[in-house]
């Protein structure tokens, strides 16, 4: 069994939902995900339950890029390491996306712009139904740091950029990823329409470029979006006991849950908090990627 070639991208948090007011933004934290191009499955198995994995093979074929070694696209395997936690409302989709398509770039030393990415990505996510909007907003989160706020109904991927931020410094915040288990559901999109005041302030921060004040306008939009009682009172414990921001991403079931790094016993007191309650499968703490974090490097 041959590596063909490899690919590494990360999960993501929302800061507005696309489906809320027809604009996404996400932003990038650190759940890595790295994918191998193989020529025969691998021993480890693959789970693909969605069939993103071909659906991505379809997308590269159709942007005219070529497959390794004159292989059929039967014959190419996958192998996924990742971190992020699947179906919960954290980009798994459009991490697995970037980052398979960043090993089928390697696999054949072809050039691929970021706009080409999130292209592909979106596609094959709308192919397999894995996304309500393609999750233009969430390629992009997977791809680069620091967020974008996205029209993904422009004409092209870049255009449909209207402008993008830095994002939070990660000295600054610890993030705590509230896991409670795969979505049961997915929302509709005319279950948003009741709930777009929430997504109207998300936007209007964003604009102020204050990402944690999105995050939590859009999480407390998409709770009531769900109509999920624990979520929203996990949200409002956080926030009582320290929390700067806490919503939920996606269309759930993850609630992101911000606070500063700098007040320790702020971390702790949450941490058990969530520790001691029964509906909460675990806490994965991480932290923003952001532009000017990658500069520092």
């Amino acid at each position: 069994m041959a590596v063909l070639g490899s690919g590494n991208a990360h999960g993501g948090c929302s800061l507005l939902h696309a489906a809320g007011l027809g604009y996404g933004a996400s932003i990038g934290l650190d759940l890595p995900i790295a994918v191998r191009l193989l020529d025969k499955p691998s021993k480890r198995g693959l789970k693909d339950p969605d069939d993103l994995l071909p659906a991505l093979i379809d997308a590269w074929i159709a942007g005219g890029f070529p497959l390794p070694k004159n292989l059929a696209k039967e014959e190419l395997h996958w192998a996924v390491m990742s971190q992020i936690p699947p179906r919960q409302g954290l980009k798994s989709s459009a991490g697995t996306s970037i980052a398979a398509l960043r090993a089928l770039a390697d696999a054949t030393d072809s050039e691929v712009s970021d706009e080409e990415y999130v292209a592909m990505a979106a596609q094959a996510q709308i192919e397999t139904n894995v996304s309500l909007t393609g999750s233009v907003d969430d390629a992009w989160a997977c791809l680069t740091p620091g967020w974008k706020l996205i029209d993904p109904r422009a004409e092209t991927i870049a255009e449909g950029v209207l402008f993008e931020g830095d994002g939070p410094n990660p000295d600054d915040w610890v993030v705590m990823i509230i896991c409670r288990g795969e979505r049961e559901k997915r929302p509709q999109l005319e279950d948003f329409v009741p709930h777009t005041a929430a997504y109207q302030n998300a936007l209007e921060a964003l604009q102020e470029m204050n990402e944690l004040v999105a995050l939590t306008w859009n999480g407390r939009g998409t709770i009531n979006v769900m109509n999920d009682v624990k979520g929203r009172k996990i949200t409002n414990d956080a926030m009582l006991n320290g929390a700067r921001a806490a919503g939920m991403s996606g269309s759930g079931d993850a609630i992101v849950v911000v606070a500063p790094k700098v007040s320790q016993p702020t971390c702790e007191r949450l941490l058990k908090l969530f520790e001691a309650n029964k509906d909460i499968d675990k806490v994965i703490q991480t932290s923003f990627l952001s532009i000017r974090k990658e500069e520092q490097m």
